[in-house]
Parts: structure tokens; C-alpha cells; sequence
């Protein structure tokens, strides 16, 4: 499916906005039902994983379904050299897009619940190992993207793509937030999804770092070509890659 950047980028935001209210709402809607924290991060995590499979199957044909700048800073950078990955063109009306379809929302899921529109974040997430968190939750996600693409198996972003994000919700101390946009956007929501507004630089910082870690990882594993890779069967030698390029 071949469209326009206005419309692409459109896809972006409005993606990355269902994204967070998904995200900040069903926090919302755990904390007023439970107390059990447990309970609250399971019920978010679910609520994340079915919404994000939902979205990235509907408009992954329209944009991509990034939803998020780390995903299109490594797309645009891996593919950059032979012109597979997003042009700067795109990742400039991309990044903003989907900033503000994170702020917008987390303003949506608070209307949802009758709070404030905006409700500034109060709940602190400054330290070394939440950071570290954010690293490894960031370049994981990165990795997977890339690796779908190298292996041709993109058509499972939906279901994977979303499953790794709830595993990270349950083994990372940070909860994976994975996404400098919707680490933007919770700032908005003062509930147990927000974030503090100082907290927000060292988060993205991790993320931008575990981006990278992603990118090298996924050429170490997978090379730096963006062909196909052919993944061989149990008990014969491995078949060279195929000169067919992975749509981007």
C-alpha cells in the first residue's frame, strides 16, 4: 500500500496516541479497581499488549506502524546507504507526529476518566538501574524490529512485536516504556502510568543509547545488509542470503 507522507505521517499519530491511551487509561482504570500492584501492572501490560498488536496490524500498511522515534531512527539509519529505510523527509514529519500523538493521547485518556485534561506527572523514575532498564528494554525492541525485517518475517510484528513489550513490562524495572514519544507523552498524566517531567531526559538518554545497542546488535547477528536472511534447517550448512530487499 503505497501513501502519501501527510497521510503516513497521520497514521503515525494517530497510532502512537491510541498507543498511550491505551497505556495511561487502562493504568487508570487498574488503579481505581485494585490496589494489588501486581494486579494494576497486569492489567496494563495486558491491555498494552492486545491494543499494540491491534494497531501495528492496522496501520503497519499505511506507515510502518513505528509508533515510536527509536524505531525510526534505526530504521532510517540501517537503511539509509541503499534507500530501504525512511527518508530524512519522513523521520522529520515522523518524530513530531508522534510526539504529539503521545501528548494528545494522554490528554484523551484523562478525559476518558473525568481528570484534569493535563495533570503534570509527580511519580519519580530517576535511577541507575531504571535507566539501565530502559537500555536493554529500548535495544531489545530494536533488535526484534530489525531482525523481522532481515529474517522476512515482518508479517508477525503485530504478534511479536506486542509480546516482547508485555514480557518487558514484567522484566524490566522501568516497566519498558522503550519510547522516548510515549515517555513524552506520560508525562501528562498524573496516575500510575505518569512519569515526572525530570525524569523524562535521563529516560530517553537510556533509550536513545539502547537504540544503538539494538542497531549493532542486529548487524553483528544479522549483518549489515538489509536482504533477506535465510534461516537454514536443524542439520544443514546455512544458505547464503538472497539478493531480495525487506521493505521498510
Amino acid at each position: 500500500m503505497e501513501a502519501s507522507l501527510r497521510r503516513r505521517a497521520l497514521a503515525e499519530l494517530v497510532g502512537t496516541a491510541a498507543l498511550v491511551a491505551v497505556v495511561v487509561g487502562s493504568g487508570i482504570q487498574a488503579a481505581e479497581l485494585t490496589q494489588d500492584s501486581a494486579v494494576r501492572l497486569l492489567a496494563n501490560a495486558l491491555a498494552t499488549v492486545l491494543g499494540l498488536g491491534v494497531l501495528i496490524a492496522l496501520l503497519g500498511p499505511v506507515s510502518g506502524a513505528h509508533f515510536n522515534p527509536a524505531v525510526t531512527l534505526a530504521l532510517w539509519w540501517t537503511g539509509r546507504r541503499d534507500g530501504t529505510g525512511p527518508t530524512p523527509r519522513d523521520v522529520a514529519a515522523y518524530l513530531p507526529a508522534q510526539t504529539a500523538g503521545a501528548v494528545g493521547g494522554a490528554v484523551l485518556a484523562n478525559a476518558l476518566f473525568a481528570g484534569p485534561l493535563v495533570s503534570l506527572s509527580t511519580r519519580d523514575r530517576s535511577a541507575d538501574h531504571l535507566w539501565l532498564a530502559e537500555t536493554v528494554a529500548t535495544g531489545g525492541l530494536v533488535l526484534l524490529v530489525l531482525g523481522l525485517g532481515r529474517t522476512g518475517q515482518r508479517h508477525l510484528a503485530p504478534v511479536l512485536v506486542a509480546s516482547y513489550i508485555g514480557a518487558a513490562y514484567w522484566f524490566t524495572s522501568s516497566t519498558s516504556f522503550a519510547n522516548p514519544a510515549v515517555t513524552v507523552g506520560r508525562v501528562f498524566s498524573d496516575t500510575f502510568a505518569g512519569i515526572a517531567p525530570a525524569s523524562v531526559p535521563p529516560f530517553v538518554a537510556a533509550q536513545l543509547l539502547g537504540t544503538g545497542a539494538g542497531v549493532a546488535l542486529a548487524a553483528a547477528l544479522f549483518g549489515r545488509t538489509r536482504g533477506v536472511v535465510q534461516v537454514p534447517e536443524a542439520g544443514t550448512a546455512p544458505a547464503p542470503a538472497p539478493s531480495q530487499e525487506v521493505p521498510t
